[in-house]
């Protein structure tokens, strides 16, 4: 399984709680990237600029393409780089967890971490941009999950019946 969304969207937490229950490996594309460079993502956007942390997510699909059953959370904007849905289906299969920007904005804005793309004057704006830029892309996914309508159970049973329909996938 592989979770997409905007930021806030709840990919990490939802990809923990499905991780479990399939008893399968999660992987946070944010965290390896940081694990492996040493840096943190808002380093890697500050120092080296988005189209290199870019590069770093498509390297590690790449990676990932024959990899044992697990959970995937990429970033946000990893729909944003070309071919890299395709490098991971079939058998993977491709959850967007739909959140509007509004609601997107509000969460993160309790969050502790730091997201890049969100360190600009108007951070609303700039979230309804990523939506409009990436809207198009999320409705590749195979499935779309409303966060804000289904309870964090609900999206997590909904996501796990996802995992056992069809054959057997790597993300």
């Amino acid at each position: 399984m592989v979770l997409v969304g905007l930021p806030g969207a709840g990919k990490s937490t939802l990809g923990r709680q499905v991780a479990k229950r399939l008893g399968r490996p999660f992987l946070d594309f944010d965290q390896e990237i940081e694990r492996r460079t040493g840096l943190s993502v808002s380093r890697i956007f500050a120092e080296r600029g988005e189209a290199a942390f870019r590069a770093l997510e498509v390297e590690l699909t790449r990676e990932l393409a024959g990899a044992p059953p697990m959970v995937l959370a990429p970033g946000g904007g990893w729909v944003t780089n070309e071919g890299v849905m395709a490098l991971l289906r079939p058998p993977g299969r491709i959850i967007h967890l739909k959140v509007s920007p509004t609601e997107a904005l509000r969460r993160i804005s309790r969050s502790r971490t730091v997201r890049p793309l969100m360190q600009h004057a108007d951070p609303a704006v700039t979230m309804q941009a990523l939506w409009e830029v990436r809207a198009a892309l999320y409705s590749r996914a195979d499935a779309e999950l409303d966060v804000e309508v289904i309870s964090s159970q609900q999206l997590t049973d909904s996501i796990v019946a996802l995992a056992h329909e069809g054959t057997p996938e790597i993300g």
